[in-house]
């Protein structure tokens, strides 16, 4: 018997993207297989005696019993190396701009193409020499990959012993450029990695998560702060300024390397983002943001299976750069995709089904997502930290955060952003409900504010989130008996409320100086308003409050946000002179 029929079973039953074969030899949980004549990718997802379950990432019609297929002995894995950066995937790492040429505007199905660039030559510099002894994870040499990303090539994990030779100059990624003796034999290296995408990349140790990722945002970054390494859950209906929450951080959040997954999105809407995207100036360096962002794309007509896969391909990607000592954010546009993927699959394959028909582990694969976050020290002899944030945007129907996805997505991500369709139509952007939203590193971060921004920021933070819930709770008594029934005090709450909510947390991402706000500027903003708030308090008995907020310094604390960085230090001092005149 050949080889070739050695590696091969026959093919019982089609269900759509999931097919049914019997005899493959030495099959095992999540191999790829190449499924009939047209040798379709598949990865096997269940095992039962002679028969195997293959979730099928390409379209199966025409595809019917008794076609062969043929198991590689390999994990879906992705393609790690230098070339990744500026490249568009879609969710199995096929770069779509080699489909295109290939086969036009729809991909030919079996078409395989390598997920970084064979032919490209790239210029290796080692940083080690002959004879050094190197641990996995340490850095061999670097590679210039985009003129904001120097590419390490890194000894891979399970790899570690003496250097037997290194050489710089020009290579291709298969090329060898470096030998290494290990325990089990010398190993040639080289810039060319493969990574199976369901297995976290190992690590040193976890850190603690206790630096903030700024992102340019008040609303974000003062009141419902994300972490370096954390995660995050934005849910959100049609409409409400998901797109645009994800373009803001991917262009202003502190990261160094952007990985977008667009897992299922609409069409139109994808387009949008490789239309967008590479638009986009990174504002650090003024050079295309292109030059240090990932992007992969599904959208809802590419076969429904390849949802599962892309946040897999794009979260091991994102943990390779994290292996590098990068700081890196992971954006997955929508997991309610990703899960209506899981829930088809589990469909057919006849399982018992949990809540609104989602597979009964939904909350279990969305906990193995999410918990590859993190802030760590990387592997090797040098101590390097990196981190991986992952922000998951989730499109409940109907705006429904009670349905599973949303439910399943907040257990195990630590902010949440509540997106607010009412808010969205009010014209208030970033659309983040402040009632609704919370953020579990408020306490981990206080110390980073205190020597940050100012000791007492995370007071005022506190105090602008007591005047937003006073006003909630006087609305109803506003609507039954009116404003001007009510007492001085509550009159000022109202007015300082809505100071807040317009003047420091609404943010114009299409204004050249409120698109973003720095920390300083975050708390210089916030503390003027209760400062004013304080002020008007303590002699809201003498001051007549309709002639104070019809003041011409009511205007000039709304204008403090248009007013750039290098120039608001020198306008606090005047607005404060003011205030004090009127008061």
């Amino acid at each position: 018997m050949s080889n070739l029929e050695n590696k091969q079973g026959i093919i019982v039953k089609v269900s759509g993207p999931l097919v049914i074969a019997e005899g493959i030899p030495n099959a095992r949980m999540f191999d790829v297989v190449k499924v009939g004549e047209k040798k379709l990718i598949g990865e096997i997802i269940g095992l039962n005696q002679d028969q195997a379950s293959i979730q099928v990432y390409e379209d199966t019609a025409g595809v019917g019993p008794g076609e062969l297929v043929e198991t590689t002995g390999r994990p879906l894995s992705v393609e790690l190396g230098p070339g990744m950066i500026k490249a568009i995937y879609d969710g199995i790492q096929r770069p779509l701009d080699l489909i295109f040429a290939k086969s036009g505007a729809f991909i030919a199905r079996g078409m395989e193409a390598p997920g970084v660039d064979r032919e490209k030559e790239w210029d290796f510099k080692p940083v080690k020499k002959e004879g050094d002894v190197v641990e996995e994870g340490d850095i061999l040499g670097t590679v210039q990959e985009t003129s904001l990303i120097m590419h390490k090539i890194m000894v891979p994990p399970g790899a570690g012993g003496k250097i037997t030779a290194i050489k710089a100059g020009q290579f291709k990624v298969e090329d060898i450029v470096a030998k290494i003796k290990t325990a089990q034999g010398e190993q040639e290296i080289a810039m060319l990695q493969r990574w199976p995408i369901r297995i976290p990349r190992p690590v040193k140790q976890n850190l603690p998560i206790d630096t903030l990722m700024a992102s340019g945002q008040r609303v974000i970054d003062t009141f419902f702060p994300l972490a370096q390494g954390g995660t995050a859950c934005v849910p959100g209906p049609f409409g409400s300024g998901k797109t645009v929450v994800q373009h803001q951080l991917a262009k202003w959040a502190d990261a160094e390397i952007i990985v977008f997954i667009g897992c299922g999105e609409r069409g139109n809407e994808m387009t949008d983002v490789l239309i967008e995207f590479p638009e986009l100036k990174d504002p650090k360096s003024g050079r295309p943001l292109m030059e240090r962002t990932i992007l992969i794309a599904n959208t809802s007509n590419m076969p429904v299976a390849a949802r599962e896969a892309s946040i897999y391909t794009g979260i091991t990607i994102a943990e390779y750069y994290r292996d590098m000592g990068y700081k890196v954010a992971l954006t997955a546009d929508s997991t309610s995709r990703w899960a209506e993927a899981l829930r088809e699959m589990s469909g057919r394959l006849e399982e018992m089904p949990g809540e609104e028909g989602y597979p009964a582990y939904l909350g279990t694969r969305t906990a193995a997502f999410y918990e590859r976050a993190g802030r760590v020290e990387c592997l090797g002899s040098e101590k390097r930290i990196g981190s991986l944030s992952v922000i998951g945007a989730v499109s409940p129907p109907g705006g429904d955060f009670s349905e599973p996805v949303t439910q399943n997505t907040l257990r195990v991500t630590k902010v949440f952003w509540a997106l607010d369709s009412a808010l969205a139509y009010k014209r208030h952007f970033p659309a983040i409900n402040w009632l609704t939203s919370y953020s579990l590193y408020t306490e981990n971060l206080e110390e980073y504010f205190k020597n940050n921004v100012a000791v007492d920021f995370n007071q005022y933070r506190q105090r602008a989130m007591e005047i937003l819930q006073e006003e909630a709770n006087l609305e109803e008594i506003v609507r039954l008996v009116g404003f001007d029934a009510l007492g001085a005090r509550d009159q000022l709450i109202l007015r300082v409320a809505r100071m807040i909510r317009e003047d420091f947390l609404h943010q114009n991402a299409f204004d050249e100086i409120d698109t973003y706000t720095s920390l300083s500027k975050q708390y210089g903003m916030l503390k003027i308003i209760i400062d004013f708030y304080d002020l008007a308090l303590s002699k809201v008995k003498e001051v007549d409050l309709k002639a104070l907020f019809k003041q011409k310094i009511i205007e000039d604390i709304a204008r403090l946000k248009f007013i750039p960085e290098d120039k608001i230090q020198e306008e606090y001092p005047k607005v404060w002179e003011k205030i004090e005149k009127v008061v």
